[in-house]
This record gives structure tokens, C-alpha cells and sequence, in this order.
């Protein structure tokens, strides 16, 4: 009976082997077509060049802007969205909960830079300043897209000192916000979200910390710089799934700064990749190793990145969310493409070996020359410049439109891809 039992283990034994070395052998060929699918995707970001004439297409935006500031004239409003079929603006009511009234100003202003031209300087000054009263707004955590983009642009091209002051106050709002329990600054409000019941970080909120690095370089405050710093790296260790991708919405207990839940609202799913997400953290890390200088950052946005590059299609043009890729019907979101372009151009600047900025640069010119082409272009369609943006899908509004912010980073990628050598 014992020889039976030691036979049939034997047996048993050898079985699990071939399974064992069966599941080995479709393990490594399926590793090895992954790796084939990948160095296909590598190859073509490798290869990728610039196709267009940046001067001319910054004329183009030039003519589409031309034809909005002529139609949109009361300066308590701000252009936000072109719906699919229309050719002009919507233009809501510049108010303190509106995140998006410093872009279009903004817009102003870097075309003001690029040409020269006072007459952008003075249309660019008439919707800048009535956006003053939002320096001391403390309801919400977008002081800096609010401001930096609009009085930031004024302050770094005029020298206006009212400028300066107006900014610091903005910063000390902002900061107003952060929770050193937690170690971020909070976003959004209970009220308004009432489904998170404590602090709510956002992966959108590293855009607005430049403007706390900012304030400190003017003023030679460390308080500015270390929050910035402090939330960068809570948001680093708390808002990263293992393969760099990242969750919207981190909800902290308010009291421990422990972590209650990570989520999403304008992502398809908590777990799936929402791509503007994925394009502020390109973005924003890129812009935090700038100002510090610290490896770690440097190390952490290549990787995001990379995770960025991964999940594009063909034309480098994400879908709204990255795990709906290639899915018939779904949305794409030039406003991503084009955050990540200006981000990429400037990571590109700033890594050190020639393979890498070769890379990145190449990553950002194949979402430019898609962003120019006739199929995102809105040229002879309306008076944006990019088309098929898509602003918060699961909430039913903003689903392949005109977006003003797509239009501010894309201006802001092909002027920094016009400097870079």
C-alpha cells in the first residue's frame, strides 16, 4: 500500500511538473509577445519627427484667436467650451468655484510673448484683471490654474509689481488648504462631493503647486516651497498604482492622514487609467523636478511617463481613459494629448542622456503632429484651435468638444517645442 502511495506521488509529482513547465513555456511566449508588441511601440516614438512648421501653425492659432476675441467682448465672462457642431464659445460667468476662468487669458498672454504684438498685451490685460477678487479664494484648490495662468503670465512678461502682490495673495490662499496631517493640499469641498466625507486630494492639484514654488522664489519664504514639496511627495507615495499609473481621487482621514479610498469622477472606473489624469502627472512632476532638482522626482516622471506613452494609440491621441483604448464609440481627449505634449517637451529639456531627450521630444512631436492635423485641428470648424476634448464623460457634460485649457497647453507645448534645441 505505501509503494502504491509512493508511486501515485510520483506520478502526482511529475504531473505538476509538465504543468509547471507547460505554464513556463506560455508564460515566456507570451512575455515575448508583449515584449515584440513593445519594442514596436518603441521603435515608432523613436522614430517619430516633427512634421510640421511651428511658425505657421502658431500663425493658425493666431487667425482662430483673432475670430473669438472679436466676438466675445464682456470681460465677466470667459470662454470654456465649443460644443460639437457649434463654432463659437460658451462663455459662462467668471465666478470663484469656476476653475477655468485663467486659461483664456493666459492664451492672451502667450501669444502676446510669441508676437510681440501690444494688441494681445491689451486684450490679454482686459481679461486679467478683473480676475484680482479671486486672490483671496480659499474654497477650492485651483488658485493656481486661476492665477499663475492668467496674473503669472501677466506678472513674468510686464514686471508689474501689483502683479507680484496679487500672486502672493493668491499663494497664501492656496496654502490656506493644506492639511500637515495629511500632507496635501485639500481639493474640492465635502459640500460639492458629498460622496468623500473627509480631505480630498485630486491628481489635477500638482498643476497648482507652481505657484507655490513661485512665491517662494519671490518673496524667500520656505513655507511656499516645503508645502509644495510636501504634497508632491504624499501624492507620490499615495496616489500610484505598482505600474505608475494613477488614481484620481484619494480620499485621507483628515485627523491621521491614513488612507480611506481611492477613486475617480471623471475617470471610467477607480481602477481604470483616466487619461488627463495620467497627463497631470506628467505634467506636474516634470515641473516639480525643475524647481528642486531632486533625483527622486526625476526617477518617479520618467516612469509615469512611460506609463503615459504605453497606453497611446496609434496617432498618440488618448482615448478619455486609457482602458477604454480602441473601444468603438469612446471619446479621445485632445486636452490630455496636449498637456502631455507641453509636459513632455520640457522633460525632454531637462534629462540628461541624449536617448532620453531624444525619447520624450519624439513622444511630444508625435502628439503635435497629430493635435495640427485636419483631425483634431479646428480650423475652418470653429474658432478653438483643437478639437475632440473631452472634459468629464461620467458626468454626461463636455464629451468631445472645444476645450479652453486644451487650447492653453497645446499654445504652451508648440512654444516651448519652438525654444528647445
Amino acid at each position: 500500500m505505501l509503494q502504491i502511495l509512493n508511486r501515485s506521488l510520483s506520478l502526482l509529482a511529475v504531473g505538476m511538473l509538465l504543468i509547471t513547465v507547460l505554464s513556463c513555456k506560455n508564460t515566456v511566449k507570451s512575455s515575448q509577445t508583449a515584449q515584440s508588441v513593445l519594442e514596436k511601440r518603441e521603435n515608432s516614438i523613436f522614430q517619430e519627427k516633427l512634421q510640421i512648421n511651428i511658425e505657421n501653425e502658431l500663425n493658425l492659432c493666431e487667425d482662430q484667436l483673432k475670430k473669438s476675441v472679436a466676438l466675445n467682448t464682456d470681460y465677466n465672462t470667459h470662454p470654456r467650451l465649443i460644443e460639437s457642431g457649434d463654432k463659437h464659445w460658451k462663455m459662462p460667468k467668471n465666478d470663484v468655484l469656476v476653475w477655468t476662468v485663467g486659461f483664456y487669458p493666459g492664451i492672451l498672454w502667450q501669444m502676446y510673448e510669441t508676437t510681440q504684438d501690444e494688441y494681445w498685451k491689451e486684450e490679454a490685460l482686459k481679461r486679467t484683471l478683473p480676475l484680482e477678487p479671486y486672490k483671496d479664494n480659499c474654497e477650492h484648490h485651483d488658485v493656481g490654474f486661476m492665477m499663475y495662468c492668467s496674473y503669472g503670465q501677466a506678472y513674468r512678461l510686464t514686471g508689474n509689481k501689483e502683479y507680484r502682490d496679487i500672486l502672493i495673495q493668491s499663494a497664501k490662499s492656496l496654502i490656506s488648504r493644506y492639511n500637515p496631517k495629511v500632507g496635501t493640499i485639500k481639493s474640492w469641498s465635502n459640500e460639492l462631493h458629498p460622496q468623500w466625507k473627509q480631505h480630498i486630494t485630486i491628481i489635477d492639484n500638482m498643476l497648482n503647486l507652481e505657484l507655490l514654488f513661485w512665491a517662494s522664489k519671490e518673496t524667500g519664504d520656505p513655507v511656499y516651497r516645503d508645502i509644495a514639496i510636501k504634497h508632491a511627495e504624499t501624492t507620490m507615495k499615495h496616489h500610484f498604482r505598482n505600474d505608475f499609473s494613477c488614481y484620481h481621487v484619494v480620499e485621507y482621514d483628515q485627523n491621521t492622514g491614513v488612507v480611506r479610498n481611492r477613486n475617480t469622477s471623471q475617470g471610467f472606473a477607480d481602477e481604470s487609467v483616466w487619461a488627463r489624469g495620467q497627463a497631470w502627472a506628467v505634467y506636474g512632476y516634470t515641473m516639480v523636478y525643475r524647481e528642486t532638482g531632486d533625483p527622486k522626482f526625476l526617477n518617479f516622471v520618467k516612469k509615469v511617463s512611460e506609463r503615459y506613452i504605453a497606453g497611446l494609440p496609434a496617432d498618440y491621441i488618448p482615448y478619455w481613459d486609457f482602458n477604454l483604448t480602441g473601444k468603438e464609440g469612446e471619446p479621445r481627449d485632445a486636452s490630455a494629448a496636449a498637456v502631455a505634449a507641453s509636459g513632455l517637451v520640457e522633460l525632454s529639456a531637462l534629462v540628461k542622456t541624449a536617448e532620453l531627450k531624444k525619447r520624450y521630444c519624439a513622444a511630444a512631436d508625435g502628439i503635435i503632429n497629430s493635435l495640427a492635423s485636419s483631425a483634431y485641428s479646428a480650423k475652418g470648424v470653429n474658432d478653438a484651435f483643437l478639437l475632440h476634448s473631452t472634459g468629464a464623460k461620467p458626468q454626461g457634460h463636455e464629451i468631445d468638444v472645444a476645450l479652453v485649457y486644451a487650447d492653453y497647453y497645446y499654445l504652451e507645448a508648440l512654444l516651448r517645442r519652438k525654444t528647445l534645441k
